[in-house]
């Protein structure tokens, strides 16, 4: 199997041949990407009902699949297409005008330094000089040969197709029969997809958002001061990441730069100190500005504990060595369930994750 080599912000990293290599080649470029904005309310309405009818078909083709639900194909989408997002979508799931990627040729436009040759002599792709992902799940011809079904009724498999693609993402996503309930498996049915660290961490991430749209944070037990600064925090979900970025009054353009190279001085959004800033003076309390400095506040809570201590409104805490809190290189606000508010890392926005969506789980602190 071919692979695809180009660099994710400063890392070399393969894609298969798989799906995604359009979008892998923008992510290098660009340090908001598409994945854009967040809720299940950015989603088409054609769309969302294409990835809801794959969860139900897809056990006809994977019978031993188990725990594909809408958010893991929406996830997905939302990185390669942005759910088709300025295409039409007919009734019956076609999109037109069709998405195409980068034209794979080896030219090294935009990272691309191997050639994949024209495997459905230009059917799908509209070219036989070489190969491009396409369709809103950005299949490569060749791996749709393998997994595209007819989803819509037309007899036609047809990865221009809302219906089509999101069965065969399902069924590509689903393999022999893995269990998507798992975390473990979870993650490597979206490194199949694309052999990428950072991919995988941002569809993680839209999937744990549309998984908390859907369902809505439980904030039923939770009053007073503590809710205050839970909404505050909801309140930002799609502001973009700012290196440097944010402040008791709100998002700021922030500063140059991120270990990585990123600048957020044409940025206005949050960085994830920022936010904790930002939803604590809501009620009052001045937090310090970095991560590891709010650490120092309030009654910490040792990682030793685990995450099922942490009670909403909670900050919680990474570093790069658990224990040094000197090493602490990130924080998030506890919501329960699992969850947080997160401004994650640059090219991504405020959003909803699991408290497990980050490394190096470094414990909390309780400043309400």
């Amino acid at each position: 199997m071919a692979l695809l080599m180009f660099t994710a912000v400063c890392c070399a990293a393969p894609v298969g041949n798989a799906i995604s290599a359009y979008v892998a080649l923008q992510s290098a470029q660009d340090d908001s990407g598409i994945a854009e904005g967040g809720s299940s309310a950015d989603i088409p309405a054609r769309m969302l009902m294409a990835y809801k009818k794959a969860v139900q078909l897809v056990g006809t083709h994977v019978p031993k699949c188990r725990g594909m639900r809408w958010p893991v194909l929406a996830g997905i989408a939302k990185v390669e297409s942005n759910h088709a997002t300025g295409h039409g979508i007919a009734a019956s799931g076609d999109i037109r005008p069709r998405i195409y990627g980068l034209l794979l040729n080896g030219s090294g436009a935009g990272g691309n330094t191997t050639a994949f040759p024209d495997t459905d002599g230009g059917r799908w792709d509209g070219t036989a000089s070489g190969e491009r992902a396409v369709g809103p799940f950005q299949f490569l011809p060749s791996t749709w040969h393998g997994v595209g079904k007819d989803a819509n009724g037309d007899q036609v498999a047809d990865p221009h197709n809302a219906d089509d693609a999101a069965l065969g993402a399902a069924i590509y996503l689903c393999g022999n029969g893995r269990d998507l309930t798992k975390r473990a498996q979870l993650k490597a049915a979206i490194f199949q997809y694309n052999h990428s660290s950072a991919y995988v961490a941002n569809v993680l991430g839209w999937i744990d958002q549309y998984t908390a749209a859907a369902t809505g944070p439980d904030l039923g037990g939770v009053s007073g001061t503590v809710r205050t600064v839970i909404n505050a925090a909801l309140a930002q979900r799609g502001v973009p990441y700012s290196w440097g970025g944010g402040n008791a009054q709100g998002p700021s353009y922030g500063i140059c730069c991120s270990p990585s190279g990123k600048s957020g001085t044409r940025i206005k959004g949050f960085d994830c100190s920022g936010l904790t800033t930002y939803a604590y003076a809501k009620v009052g309390i001045r937090l310090p500005r970095t991560a590891a400095a709010q650490a120092g506040v309030g009654r910490r809570i040792p990682a030793s504990l685990g995450a099922g201590a942490l009670k909403p409104g909670d900050l919680v805490f990474y570093a790069y060595a658990p224990g040094r809190d000197s090493t602490i290189y990130h924080v998030g606000i506890y919501l329960g369930g699992g969850q947080m508010v997160n401004a994650a890392r640059p090219g991504t926005m405020v959003r909803l994750d699991a408290v497990d969506a980050m490394s190096g789980y470094a414990g909390g602190a309780r400043l309400l």
